[in-house]
């Protein structure tokens, strides 16, 4: 009768796997971005008389006079660094515990001669999303091994299929939040435009009013706009910078999946004959 190759096993997670309701961090970042705004920003020391409508004394004061639309970019910047900061421990730990260079090499040599044994204890040693594919691209090599009713092709096939699906299996973990992080670059220039049509429509106020210009009321529209310009373009540069340096890490994880993938199929093909 004939056999056929059992489905490669789900990959085992290890260590830390990432947040996976990013909602719950924005939620906290707005309550903490809020109370920041309101309770510091606004604190009375920070303005002309105590009084939060009047003139700000300091830098703080001046941020205040940004409006609400601080209190947005400010949850957009700390939930940007919040992610950053998570995607830093979950790709880490995808990575493995060793340098992901010293362990592609080390497994494609012990993949060439064959030694399965010893590739699975390095595997078991490397932990992470890398180790984690390569134990189900080997399981995928032993069983079709065993298989006598496919040809050699189709063996080869089974392996890459088997490293492939693994891959998907991994491929959540390392991608988790990142598109929330490509929607905060885009949002906080957004934002940041947002609240500067909103500070220039106070300042044509002021300007409009009663033929003249109050001077309070046209400082604090030119402050409304700018502020919320230059924390715009900052929430916006930390989300660009944050996700290209991961998704750089991502890709790198991704080019050594695929080159130890390459090995094993190209192993099982170099030594067995056309069945």
């Amino acid at each position: 009768m004939a056999t056929t190759t059992k489905a490669a096993a789900p990959a085992k997670k290890s260590g830390f796997g990432g947040v996976k309701d990013a909602w719950i961090i924005l939620v906290i970042c707005f309550l903490i971005a809020f109370a920041f705004y309101k309770f510091f920003l606004g604190a009375p020391s920070h303005f002309a008389g105590g009084d939060p409508t009047g003139h700000p004394t300091d830098i703080y004061g001046t941020v205040y006079k940004g409006g609400f639309v601080v209190s947005i970019i400010l949850t957009l910047l700390l939930t940007v660094i919040t992610l950053g900061v998570e995607r830093f421990f979950a790709i880490k730990s995808a990575s493995g515990t060793m340098k992901l260079g010293t362990f592609t090499r080390q497994i494609k040599e012990l993949i060439r001669a064959q030694k399965f044994a010893e590739a699975r204890e390095l595997c078991n040693k490397m932990k992470g999303s890398v180790a984690n594919v390569v134990i189900a691209s080997i399981n995928a090599y032993e069983d079709v091994e065993k298989n006598t009713s496919l040809k050699k092709a189709q063996k080869v096939s089974k392996i890459q299929q088997a490293h492939e699906e693994a891959i998907q299996l991994e491929m959540p973990t390392l991608q988790m939040n990142m598109p929330m992080v490509a929607t905060i670059v885009s949002l906080g220039t957004l934002t940041a435009l947002f609240g500067t049509v909103m500070g220039m429509i106070g300042s044509f106020q002021a300007l409009s009013a009663g033929g003249g210009a109050d001077s309070m009321a046209l400082s604090a529209g030119i402050s409304e706009a700018l502020v919320n310009t230059a924390s715009g373009i900052l929430t916006s540069w930390f989300a660009t910078v944050i996700y290209n340096f991961f998704s750089n890490k991502i890709d790198k994880l991704t080019y050594a999946l695929d080159e130890v993938g390459y090995t094993i199929a190209a192993t099982y093909d170099s030594n067995h004959d056309e069945a």
